[in-house]
């Protein structure tokens, strides 16, 4: 942009000569090196905080399916990058382990409840004791905890959809063992009910950055086009501020700048919606500061913009 701008300038320098309205002078054939370096200096490079850019990408949220209960899949209707609904069905698992086994603390907890109902008949009668009334009493909380942890069971052989998106990479298929382990999950769902477009910004850029200021979009799966949009949040950290727990000593790491995370709201949440997750582009925050160069920057980002027809990185 800045050749761009010198090269404008020489033209306009040379068109004044040749009017005679300046002079053919060793200063003036000099001018454009002046020219372009005042630029930099007092316009390309505040641009950087007062307009700064960066690229983007729009994410979503991935859920890793783990059943609740282990077992046989006996049935799969989810479809790979399929809409569904919360709710929805993703695969079944053999409930007949689970059924016998509220079956059977069903038939227990009749059993114990006939049983204190006697024991309290008894009591009153004075023909039994308060300890035997105070088991079967015990026994029978028991039972029905047991039982609603069965039905728990059984109602997750059927392991549904726990928001609205899409299942991608169905690999599963009727006939396999699945367990409940945390480092086996079955599925990988998108959830598609938020969508988030994330800018990355210099650390050195991010003094004047602040909710609420103006911002445009570009993305390559869109080229030519242009999305205002607005700052949401500065996410206020990066993986090199985070301490896990660990049972080692504290270890020194070479420290870098690593750029923050600004999430940025389209006006128009539907474009973001319909671009798929992992889609990049670029973008640009117009603070308070240096106003000026706002428009350079404008201008820069519609460039951007119509290279995407043509640059595929």
């Amino acid at each position: 942009m800045i050749l761009f701008l010198t090269l404008c300038y020489i033209a306009v320098v040379f068109l004044l000569v040749k009017l005679r309205i300046l002079p053919a002078s060793r200063p003036m054939k000099l001018s454009p090196i002046g020219f372009m370096l005042l630029a930099f200096v007092f316009l390309f490079v505040p641009m950087q905080w007062g307009a700064p850019a960066g690229g983007v990408q729009v994410l979503r949220h991935t859920v890793q399916i783990v059943p609740n209960v282990a077992g046989q899949v006996i049935e799969v209707p989810v479809r790979p990058n399929t809409p569904v609904r919360k709710g929805d069905v993703l695969f079944r698992i053999d409930p007949a382990q689970y059924q016998a086994k509220v079956d059977q603390l069903t038939a227990q907890l009749g059993f114990a409840t006939l049983r204190l109902g006697q024991f309290t008949q008894l009591e009153r009668k004075q023909a039994g004791s308060k300890f035997q009334v105070e088991e079967a009493e015990a026994n029978v909380e028991g039972l029905k905890a047991q039982l609603a942890n069965a039905r728990w069971e059984l109602d997750n052989t059927v392991v549904t959809a726990p928001a609205d998106g899409f299942v991608t990479n169905v690999a599963l298929r009727p006939g396999a063992r699945v367990a409940a382990l945390p480092l086996a999950p079955v599925m990988a769902f998108v959830d598609t009910s938020e969508t988030v477009v994330a800018m990355q910004v210099q650390q050195i850029h991010l003094r004047h950055i602040a909710p609420g200021q103006p911002a445009e979009v570009t993305f390559k799966a869109v080229p030519g086009e242009v999305y205002s949009a607005t700052v949401e949040q500065i996410v206020p950290a990066t993986v090199m501020g985070q301490v896990a727990p660990s049972g080692a000593a504290a270890t020194t790491t070479q420290l870098g700048a690593l750029p923050f995370a600004v999430r940025l709201k389209l006006d128009d949440p539907s474009v973001a919606d319909a671009l798929p997750a992992g889609t990049n582009g670029g973008a640009a925050i117009y603070t308070s500061s240096v106003r000026p160069a706002h428009i350079i920057r404008r201008v820069m980002l519609r460039m951007d913009a119509w290279l995407n027809y043509v640059v595929p990185i």
